[in-house]
């Protein structure tokens, strides 16, 4: 059995034989601690540095929106040759060729059809034939903006050579026989050709054109890949960046401060005010999901951008995604509120439970301001990181592909039909992409895992140093305790702080993956009836309980005990478990309420910012036209997160204020056969009087 920790935490010792009580511990005995970890975290941040940079010089994020060109240029990049700054949609010339793609067992791809970078999706004409020809070269003397001036249509100016091989559909000019909407920047094509176009066809001698839905669906399919989709989501985060900003990243700072003010002065109200508010926002959350699915109001997303046919309806991947986290919200609502109704008849606990923090941010106010500084070096990272994200989600080399099929297209440039080089452009991903894109996800994990601790650790730090002074002001406790408290934290446990939450990250790493195939034999059912599929899904439900229970062992106790004592984190993670079993009833029932009233009070920050981003994205900048985003669910998510990160900074001060008080009057109470004699006077009142205790461990009965 360990023996006691009064030498660790009440009293010590010091070097000349006199015995040191309170404060003086908090600095006591301190050498840097986990240096292997500590090495380990730098060498992350070097890698990455590394990995965001190959991102930088080989991603680019127009990919993610717009499509290649038969140059294999991207749509809307002004660098291109030519230059296609205005010119940002993705049409398919040939008509045949889109239908050939959509053949069951055709080995053509659409990728290989021949495209180009319009300013808008072509209409037939109602009178005469249109032509979409390639961008003006050789031989034909127009500027790119008399090119888009004259509708892309030079065929008047063409060679009779030049005109034949266009009636065969092998360019320079293609002809416009189907009518066409812009969805996420690619012209779709609607499958019914206009008779009038296709009259002038046959009338000029053109060869056949298939008419079919083919043509539709083929081209539908593309746009609402899962790639696709997936680029589409991580563009609408460039896209809302301004959202980020106000609603993940303003909002939530503020209605966190506002928290913790109202806390200090309003204690008593705050538990019913935190459930009522969390009620509210959370049935707003859900309705403006409802609105966006289409299941009230009219007010549903399309995939169509601009002006169109109001007959015409296009369906998307998006607004399926859409209506399935409508229905998980239904049910997270319906058993939020269920619950937050069941733990009403405890809130009186919680207000006790709060007294403690309100009475000590009342005495060490820096602690309201001191998550600015945490939240300021989050921001810029989370900055750096999802720029980095756009680009690393957006590399890879653009290659010709190989199509092995007779697409035969006129060169302006070589005045001659070539059938050499006439396959359709791809972005080649390799394995070490994705390699990127993981480490990158994981990095962001842990990187957000290491600041919250951080800023944990110099709170616990900064109120241990309170309590352990009985809250007086004294030489042993500088004026401004959080900075002294982030000294220590900085010369001394930077290394602990980053081996717990690399610990914390690595866990829910193996806790996603193994989840992840869990789905994966869950869904493939010829394996999960077979005896190798069910042992790997218990198998597999056996880890993630167990690190379930290792995620709730490596705790922020840890962090306190850290704080206190300066030990590694193995050693403060022992130290905290014993303190926290030998007391287990004491503090169970105690810390369980307070941290559901918390962790409701971080939902209400995140939720309302969800609201503001749903707000924000329902303007006319973010619904249509240039900054049109596919769908608000990414945006509002990443809103969300970011919220509840922000909170969890600011409220970290509440959190760690109550279990640091907790533990360090449970160990003082220990020391001192059950009266606490390092329990300031303020907090006597709430944590020393028996009435006021047997409440707060025991609960209504």
């Amino acid at each position: 059995m360990r023996g006691p920790l009064g030498a660790v935490i009440g009293s010590y010792t010091s070097s000349d034989g006199v015995t040191q009580m309170g404060g003086g511990i908090i600095k006591h005995n301190r050498k840097c601690r986990d240096i292997t970890a500590l090495v380990i975290f730098i060498a992350f941040w070097i890698a990455m540095i590394v990995n965001s940079s190959f991102g930088f010089n080989q991603g680019n994020p127009l990919r993610l929106t717009y499509g290649l060109d038969y140059k294999g240029n991207v749509c809307g990049d002004k660098h291109a040759h030519p230059g296609l700054g205005e010119l940002e949609l993705r049409y398919w010339q040939n008509p045949n060729q889109v239908y050939q793609t959509g053949l069951k067992d055709s080995q053509f791809k659409l990728v290989d059809a021949r495209s180009i970078c319009l300013l808008d999706c072509p209409i037939p004409s109602d009178d005469s034939l249109e032509w979409v020809c390639d961008y003006p070269e050789g031989d034909i003397r127009l500027s790119m903006e008399d090119w888009i001036n004259r509708n892309y249509n030079y065929y008047e100016f063409l060679t009779p050579e030049m005109r034949n091989s266009s009636l065969q559909l092998q360019g320079p000019c293609y002809p416009v026989i189907f009518p066409s909407v812009n969805v996420y920047w690619s012209c779709q094509f609607i499958a019914r050709a206009s008779n009038t176009s296709l009259k002038h066809w046959e009338q000029m001698g053109g060869v056949s054109i298939n008419e079919d839905i083919v043509n539709d669906k083929s081209i539908h399919k593309s746009i609402n890949s899962r790639s696709a989709v997936l680029k589409r989501y991580m563009a609408d985060i460039g896209k809302a960046w301004p959202v980020l900003i106000v609603c993940g990243g303003i909002l939530p700072v503020f209605l966190s401060v506002i928290w913790l003010m109202m806390i200090r002065h309003f204690v008593a109200a705050m538990p019913w005010i935190t459930v009522v508010l969390f009620n509210l926002l959370i049935i707003s959350v859900t309705m403006f999901f409802y609105i966006k699915a289409g299941w009230i109001g009219n007010d549903a997303i399309s995939p169509i951008i601009g002006e169109h046919d109001p007959y015409i309806n296009v369906f998307g991947r998006e607004l399926t995604h859409l209506r399935a986290v409508t229905v998980l919200m239904t049910a997270i609502s319906v058993v939020a509120i269920l619950t937050s109704i069941a733990i009403v008849r405890r809130i009186l606990m919680a207000t006790s439970v709060l007294k403690v923090a309100a009475k000590v941010i009342g005495e060490v106010q820096a602690l309201i301001i001191f998550p600015l500084i945490p939240y300021a070096i989050l921001a810029v990272f989370y900055m750096f990181w999802t720029s980095a994200a756009l680009h690393l989600f957006s590399s890879g080399q653009i290659v010709q592909n190989n199509c092995n099929s007779n697409c035969c297209t006129y060169d302006l440039v070589a005045k001659r039909v070539n059938c050499d080089r006439c396959c359709g452009y791809s972005i080649h991903y390799t394995p070490h992409i994705g390699i990127s894109i993981l480490f990158h996800l994981f990095g962001c994990y842990w990187a957000t895992q290491f600041f919250v601790a951080s800023s944990s650790t110099v709170v616990a730090g900064s109120v241990a140093s309170y309590y352990w002074a009985q809250g007086e002001t004294s030489p042993e406790i500088p004026f401004l305790s959080v900075f002294s408290s982030m000294k220590r934290f900085m010369r001394y446990s930077i290394g602990s702080v980053a081996l717990g939450s690399l610990i914390v990250s690595f866990v829910e790493s193996i806790r996603f993956l193994l989840e992840s195939l869990r789905r994966r034999l869950k869904v493939s059912s010829h394996v999960h009836d077979s005896w190798i599929g069910k042992a790997a899904y218990q198998s597999s439900q056996c880890f993630l309980r167990c690190i379930d229970w290792t995620i709730k062992s490596v705790n922020r106790n840890a962090y306190i005990m850290i704080a206190i004592t300066g030990k590694s984190f193995f050693t403060a993670s022992c130290i905290a478990t014993d303190l926290i079993m030998n007391n287990i009833l004491k503090i169970g029932r105690l810390n369980v309420i307070g941290d559901v009233i918390l962790f409701l009070g971080k939902l209400c920050v995140s939720l309302s910012s969800s609201v503001f981003a749903f707000l924000m994205l329902d303007t006319h900048k973010y619904s249509s036209g240039h900054n049109k985003t596919s769908s608000p669910l990414f945006p509002v998510v990443v809103c969300w997160a970011l919220g509840y990160t922000v909170a969890t900074l600011f409220f970290a001060v509440v959190e760690m204020s109550i279990d640091t008080i907790v533990l360090s009057f449970c160990q003082d109470s220990e020391e001192h056969q059950g009266t606490a004699q390092y329990a300031p006077p303020l907090l006597i009142e709430t944590l020393g009087n028996q009435n006021e205790m047997n409440r707060l461990t025991q609960g209504s009965q």
